[in-house]
Protein backbone atom coordinates (compact mmCIF):
# COMPACT_ATOMS: atom_id res chain seq x y z
CA UNK A 1 0.00 0.00 0.00
CA UNK A 2 1.36 3.39 -1.11
CA UNK A 3 2.23 5.66 2.29
CA UNK A 4 2.95 2.71 4.61
CA UNK A 5 6.58 1.32 4.62
CA UNK A 6 8.20 -2.20 6.40
CA UNK A 7 10.34 -1.04 9.15
CA UNK A 8 13.40 -0.58 7.08
CA UNK A 9 15.06 -4.02 8.95
CA UNK A 10 12.84 -5.97 6.45
CA UNK A 11 14.40 -4.40 3.48
CA UNK A 12 17.23 -4.86 1.89
CA UNK A 13 17.74 -1.85 0.16
CA UNK A 14 16.01 1.72 0.88
CA UNK A 15 14.76 2.24 -2.16
CA UNK A 16 10.72 1.35 -4.15
CA UNK A 17 10.02 0.97 -7.08
CA UNK A 18 7.39 3.12 -9.00
CA UNK A 19 6.29 3.00 -12.30
CA UNK A 20 9.91 1.16 -13.02
CA UNK A 21 12.18 3.76 -11.35
CA UNK A 22 13.71 3.58 -8.09
CA UNK A 23 12.40 6.47 -5.34
CA UNK A 24 13.87 6.94 -1.89
CA UNK A 25 10.78 5.88 0.86
CA UNK A 26 10.05 9.41 2.91
CA UNK A 27 9.95 7.97 6.03
CA UNK A 28 11.83 4.38 7.64
CA UNK A 29 12.13 2.96 10.72
CA UNK A 30 15.34 0.26 11.88
CA UNK A 31 14.83 -2.44 13.92
CA UNK A 32 15.36 -0.36 17.27
CA UNK A 33 11.99 1.91 16.23
CA UNK A 34 13.89 4.84 15.66
CA UNK A 35 12.01 7.00 12.75
CA UNK A 36 14.46 8.69 10.03
CA UNK A 37 13.03 10.83 7.43
CA UNK A 38 13.95 11.65 3.73
CA UNK A 39 15.73 15.23 3.81
CA UNK A 40 15.89 16.56 -0.13
CA UNK A 41 19.48 17.72 -1.51
CA UNK A 42 19.98 21.67 -2.04
CA UNK A 43 21.26 25.04 -0.79
CA UNK A 44 20.80 27.36 1.51
CA UNK A 45 22.80 30.38 2.77
CA UNK A 46 24.58 29.15 6.62
CA UNK A 47 24.94 31.20 9.46
CA UNK A 48 23.36 34.83 10.28
CA UNK A 49 23.79 38.03 9.03
CA UNK A 50 25.45 40.17 12.04
CA UNK A 51 22.81 43.24 11.32
CA UNK A 52 20.40 40.52 12.70
CA UNK A 53 20.08 41.50 16.32
CA UNK A 54 20.99 38.42 17.69
CA UNK A 55 23.74 37.40 15.11
CA UNK A 56 26.75 35.83 16.76
CA UNK A 57 30.52 36.59 15.69
CA UNK A 58 31.16 32.81 15.44
CA UNK A 59 27.97 32.63 13.10
CA UNK A 60 29.48 34.74 10.31
CA UNK A 61 30.16 35.21 7.10
CA UNK A 62 27.44 33.86 5.51
CA UNK A 63 28.04 31.52 3.03
CA UNK A 64 26.49 29.48 0.28
CA UNK A 65 26.34 25.53 0.98
CA UNK A 66 24.49 23.14 -1.21
CA UNK A 67 23.68 19.54 -0.15
CA UNK A 68 24.18 17.47 -3.10
CA UNK A 69 23.05 14.65 -2.10
CA UNK A 70 19.37 12.95 0.00
CA UNK A 71 20.29 11.83 3.10
CA UNK A 72 18.14 10.55 6.02
CA UNK A 73 17.41 12.35 9.53
CA UNK A 74 15.92 10.82 12.69
CA UNK A 75 12.97 12.22 13.20
CA UNK A 76 13.31 12.87 16.79
CA UNK A 77 16.48 13.04 18.73
CA UNK A 78 17.40 9.60 20.27
CA UNK A 79 15.57 8.40 23.29
CA UNK A 80 16.43 6.39 26.14
CA UNK A 81 14.61 3.64 25.42
CA UNK A 82 16.38 3.69 21.82
CA UNK A 83 19.83 3.81 23.76
CA UNK A 84 19.17 1.67 26.48
CA UNK A 85 17.83 -1.16 23.45
CA UNK A 86 21.59 -0.42 21.25
CA UNK A 87 23.87 0.33 24.30
CA UNK A 88 22.90 -2.82 26.32
CA UNK A 89 20.91 -1.22 29.45
CA UNK A 90 22.92 1.62 30.02
CA UNK A 91 21.32 4.88 31.11
CA UNK A 92 23.56 7.80 31.41
CA UNK A 93 20.49 10.65 32.01
CA UNK A 94 19.45 12.78 34.66
CA UNK A 95 16.34 12.60 33.89
CA UNK A 96 14.63 9.26 33.81
CA UNK A 97 11.96 8.50 31.05
CA UNK A 98 11.95 5.69 28.14
CA UNK A 99 10.73 8.24 25.74
CA UNK A 100 12.86 11.19 27.27
CA UNK A 101 15.82 12.09 25.10
CA UNK A 102 18.83 10.71 26.06
CA UNK A 103 21.25 13.33 27.80
CA UNK A 104 24.28 13.53 29.56
CA UNK A 105 25.77 11.77 26.79
CA UNK A 106 29.94 13.06 25.29
CA UNK A 107 30.50 12.99 21.61
CA UNK A 108 32.35 10.03 22.13
CA UNK A 109 29.87 8.23 23.65
CA UNK A 110 27.55 9.67 20.36
CA UNK A 111 30.38 7.92 18.56
CA UNK A 112 29.96 4.63 20.68
CA UNK A 113 26.41 4.61 20.39
CA UNK A 114 26.30 5.12 16.32
CA UNK A 115 29.27 2.32 15.92
CA UNK A 116 27.00 0.07 17.86
CA UNK A 117 23.61 1.03 16.05
CA UNK A 118 25.76 0.11 13.03
CA UNK A 119 26.12 -3.41 14.29
CA UNK A 120 23.04 -4.32 15.51
CA UNK A 121 21.66 -3.28 12.24
CA UNK A 122 24.37 -5.35 9.73
CA UNK A 123 25.44 -1.62 8.38
CA UNK A 124 27.87 1.03 8.62
CA UNK A 125 26.11 3.41 7.27
CA UNK A 126 24.37 5.34 10.36
CA UNK A 127 26.36 8.79 11.76
CA UNK A 128 26.21 12.15 13.09
CA UNK A 129 25.10 15.04 11.07
CA UNK A 130 27.30 16.98 9.53
CA UNK A 131 26.92 20.84 10.91
CA UNK A 132 25.36 21.71 7.69
CA UNK A 133 23.47 18.61 7.01
CA UNK A 134 22.02 19.88 10.26
CA UNK A 135 21.35 23.45 9.69
CA UNK A 136 20.08 22.74 6.27
CA UNK A 137 17.33 20.15 7.67
CA UNK A 138 16.71 22.50 10.68
CA UNK A 139 16.12 25.65 8.06
CA UNK A 140 13.83 23.60 6.50
CA UNK A 141 13.82 25.72 3.36
CA UNK A 142 13.78 29.01 4.88
CA UNK A 143 15.67 31.86 5.28
CA UNK A 144 15.08 33.41 8.50
CA UNK A 145 16.09 33.25 12.13
CA UNK A 146 13.81 30.06 12.96
CA UNK A 147 12.08 28.07 10.66
CA UNK A 148 8.46 29.96 11.61
CA UNK A 149 10.04 33.34 11.12
CA UNK A 150 12.37 35.83 12.93
CA UNK A 151 9.52 36.08 16.39
CA UNK A 152 10.86 34.09 18.91
CA UNK A 153 7.76 34.52 20.67
CA UNK A 154 6.04 31.57 18.51
CA UNK A 155 9.40 29.47 19.90
CA UNK A 156 6.89 28.00 22.31
CA UNK A 157 4.59 25.68 19.35
CA UNK A 158 7.99 23.83 18.72
CA UNK A 159 10.36 23.69 21.23
CA UNK A 160 10.84 22.89 24.88
CA UNK A 161 13.59 25.97 26.58
CA UNK A 162 13.31 27.61 29.48
CA UNK A 163 10.43 29.53 29.29
CA UNK A 164 8.22 26.28 29.32
CA UNK A 165 10.17 23.11 29.97
CA UNK A 166 9.66 23.47 33.40
CA UNK A 167 13.54 22.54 34.10
CA UNK A 168 13.52 19.36 32.66
CA UNK A 169 13.68 17.77 29.80
CA UNK A 170 10.53 16.49 27.72
CA UNK A 171 9.25 13.41 26.01
CA UNK A 172 10.35 13.77 22.14
CA UNK A 173 7.39 14.58 19.73
CA UNK A 174 5.50 16.47 21.93
CA UNK A 175 5.49 19.75 20.34
CA UNK A 176 5.02 21.00 16.56
CA UNK A 177 7.42 19.70 13.77
CA UNK A 178 9.58 21.87 11.35
CA UNK A 179 8.02 22.19 8.18
CA UNK A 180 10.16 18.77 6.96
CA UNK A 181 9.00 16.75 9.98
CA UNK A 182 11.71 16.88 12.61
CA UNK A 183 10.60 17.47 16.30
CA UNK A 184 12.52 19.07 18.52
CA UNK A 185 15.37 20.22 16.33
CA UNK A 186 14.97 23.68 18.62
CA UNK A 187 15.36 22.61 22.12
CA UNK A 188 15.03 19.54 24.74
CA UNK A 189 18.39 18.83 24.08
CA UNK A 190 21.36 20.36 22.32
CA UNK A 191 22.93 17.75 19.60
CA UNK A 192 26.64 17.15 18.87
CA UNK A 193 27.19 16.75 15.15
CA UNK A 194 30.12 15.44 13.09
CA UNK A 195 32.10 18.14 12.72
CA UNK A 196 35.29 20.15 14.55
CA UNK A 197 34.49 23.15 15.43
CA UNK A 198 36.18 26.13 12.98
CA UNK A 199 35.46 30.02 12.37
CA UNK A 200 33.24 29.66 8.99
CA UNK A 201 35.37 31.17 6.03
CA UNK A 202 32.48 32.80 3.83
CA UNK A 203 33.39 30.40 0.73
CA UNK A 204 30.82 28.43 -1.25
CA UNK A 205 30.83 24.89 -0.76
CA UNK A 206 29.43 21.58 -1.55
CA UNK A 207 28.80 18.78 1.51
CA UNK A 208 31.26 20.58 3.99
CA UNK A 209 32.56 18.69 6.68
CA UNK A 210 34.03 21.33 8.89
CA UNK A 211 37.73 21.24 9.83
CA UNK A 212 40.31 18.06 9.34
CA UNK A 213 40.88 18.45 12.98
CA UNK A 214 40.86 20.56 16.39
CA UNK A 215 39.77 20.63 20.19
CA UNK A 216 36.05 20.83 19.86
CA UNK A 217 33.11 19.56 18.24
CA UNK A 218 30.40 21.96 17.27
CA UNK A 219 26.82 21.40 19.41
CA UNK A 220 23.62 22.68 17.53
CA UNK A 221 19.76 23.08 18.46
CA UNK A 222 19.62 24.30 21.91
CA UNK A 223 18.58 22.59 24.95
CA UNK A 224 15.72 22.99 27.71
CA UNK A 225 17.69 25.20 30.08
CA UNK A 226 18.68 27.81 27.67
CA UNK A 227 16.99 31.05 25.98
CA UNK A 228 14.73 31.29 22.99
CA UNK A 229 17.87 32.98 21.38
CA UNK A 230 19.68 30.09 21.16
CA UNK A 231 17.31 28.05 19.27
CA UNK A 232 17.95 29.92 16.20
CA UNK A 233 18.92 27.82 13.03
CA UNK A 234 22.04 29.61 12.83
CA UNK A 235 23.09 29.40 16.48
CA UNK A 236 26.16 27.17 17.05
CA UNK A 237 28.21 26.01 20.09
CA UNK A 238 31.35 23.90 20.81
CA UNK A 239 32.67 21.74 23.29
CA UNK A 240 35.31 19.27 24.11
CA UNK A 241 34.92 15.51 22.99
CA UNK A 242 34.46 14.12 26.33
CA UNK A 243 31.92 17.32 27.47
CA UNK A 244 28.65 15.74 29.51
CA UNK A 245 25.67 17.95 30.10
CA UNK A 246 21.79 16.79 31.28
CA UNK A 247 21.14 19.09 28.44
CA UNK A 248 22.97 17.96 25.55
CA UNK A 249 21.94 14.35 23.23
CA UNK A 250 21.96 13.61 19.60
CA UNK A 251 20.17 12.59 16.36
CA UNK A 252 21.30 10.33 13.84
CA UNK A 253 21.74 10.72 9.96
CA UNK A 254 22.63 8.49 7.07
CA UNK A 255 23.42 9.28 3.44
CA UNK A 256 20.29 8.01 1.23
CA UNK A 257 21.38 4.84 -1.05
CA UNK A 258 24.45 3.88 1.71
Amino acid sequence: MLGKFLPFSFLSVSLFLWHGAAVAADEITNSVGMKFTLISPGAFTMGTDLNFESGNSNETPQHRVTISRPFYMGVYEVTQSEWMSVMGGANPSNFKGRTLPVEQVSWDDARSFVRNLNQKEGTEKYRLPTEAEWEHAARAGTTTAYFFGDDKGSLGTYAWFNDNSGGETRPVGGKSPNPWGLYDIYGNVWEWVQDFYGAYSGAAATDPQGPSGGSARVIRGCGWDYSAIRCRSAYRVKNTPEFRVNSLGLRVAFTSGD
